[in-house]
């Protein structure tokens, strides 16, 4: 593909998308797994004439269509099209580090951060298989993307999955995945509708011990829990097409992590974790300014004081993903911090911004001064994920 010609804003610029996702092969796991587990790990069989994935010889985690919306051929298609693809029909930079690394040189994007799709954003799926089965299957994961950072020379960086219902291995699989150097981990964002403490408990102390102490990040992507989901299969209007609930659902999906951040903030738990490093991924940032006076003037009625403001906090250390938002982006991202916004694409998935997502941002990359579009498309990202922007060139 042909090097691609940045917006004037941008030139110079090494931008790092810090939102983009791994279409998971048939065999990434089969082809790894010891053999014990070989029989039992997430793969792909026809289940009442269906391709499904499923765990454990039969437990069904979902159809296997590969959550790209962009064909063989590099052009996107829209809707809901992409349940009808096998894994043959995708785009290969959905899933293969080389071509993948192609097709970033082609939009002018530098470095990728990139997340899960069939274990759950949070490795919240798989509930129903014993727990050696479930830490098996997040070690494949995490050592096929340890291959693929290293196979795309340190241009994509995905982040690691947590067995997070045991904490013993909880941090002995952070701190593995820190050697093999993945950047960040995912958890689940809401542990106590599986009967596991919230996160400000003392069951999850080990586990931010570590990330202060090393710096990684903490992620918590849309859909990193349960609830989030309740958007595509309640709430709309039962007369809404399929591609109308699918609109429904892709829009009041942040939802779940505008509650995650007001218990987050009503908790006042990240007063005693100044360290902590939190992203917000996928969740877009308007909303950001609404919830923080939103629960400042609500704690003040309430009489709940806090030591630190919900303000100060967020810009002290939590770290939010916008794509589609141009309008108002600038006069949102100063009103939160350009220090904690990142620009992102949601690079292969149906509302990706594909395939000129820096011609879409270039009105507000022009808008922005030149030290905050810096920070924006790309230097907070390396500020948060430990990357170097000089290799990036």
């Amino acid at each position: 593909m042909d090097a691609f010609v940045k917006p004037a804003a941008l030139t110079g610029i090494p931008v790092i998308d810090a939102d983009t996702h791994h279409a998971e092969p048939y065999d990434l796991w089969t082809t790894r797994a010891p053999a014990k587990y070989k029989d039992r790990v997430p793969q792909v069989k026809e289940v009442d004439g269906e391709l499904c994935w499923v765990i454990d010889g039969d437990k069904r985690m979902g159809p296997a269509f590969p959550t790209c919306t962009i064909r063989r051929d590099g052009t996107k298609a829209y809707g809901m099209e992409l349940t009808t693809w096998k894994f043959d029909e995708v785009f290969e930079g959905s899933h293969n580090a080389k071509a993948r690394v192609a097709y970033m040189d082609s939009a002018g994007i530098s470095a990728q951060i990139c997340y899960p799709n069939l274990l759950g954003f949070g490795n919240q799926k798989g509930m129903g298989v014993d727990p050696d089965l479930r830490l098996a299957t997040t070690k494949i994961y995490n050592d096929a993307m340890a291959e693929m950072q290293a196979e795309s020379g340190n241009r994509i960086y995905p982040m690691a999955l947590l067995p997070w219902w045991d904490m013993k291995e909880t941090v002995a699989e952070a701190e593995r995945a820190r050697a093999m150097g993945l950047r960040g981990v995912n958890t689940h964002s809401e542990p106590q509708n599986n009967g596991y403490q919230v996160l400000s408990g003392e069951y999850w102390t080990p586990l931010w011990d570590f990330l202060e102490d090393t710096g990684m990040p903490l992620n918590f992507h849309i859909g990193g829990g349960f609830s989030s989901h309740e958007w595509f299969g309640e709430g709309y209007w039962p007369n809404q097409t399929p591609t109308e609930k699918l609109a429904f659902g892709s829009s009041l999906l942040f939802f779940a992590n505008y509650r995650l951040f007001a218990n987050i903030f009503i908790s006042r738990w990240l007063e005693s974790r100044p360290k902590l490093k939190i992203v917000s991924v996928e969740s877009g940032v308007g909303w950001i300014p609404f919830l923080l006076e939103n629960i400042e003037y609500q704690m003040k009625e309430a009489r709940s004081d806090y030591q630190a403001s919900p303000t100060e906090i967020f810009k002290r250390q939590i770290y939010a993903c916008s794509w589609f938002e141009r309008k108002n982006l600038v006069e949102d991202a100063r009103r939160i911090g350009t220090d904690n916004v990142m620009f992102q694409t949601d690079f292969p998935h149906p509302v990706c911004l594909y395939p000129d997502a820096l011609d879409y941002m270039s009105e507000a990359a022009a808008t922005f001064t030149e030290t905050e579009r810096r920070k924006v498309f790309g230097g907070n990202a390396a500020r948060v994920y430990s990357i170097d922007l000089e290799s990036l060139g």
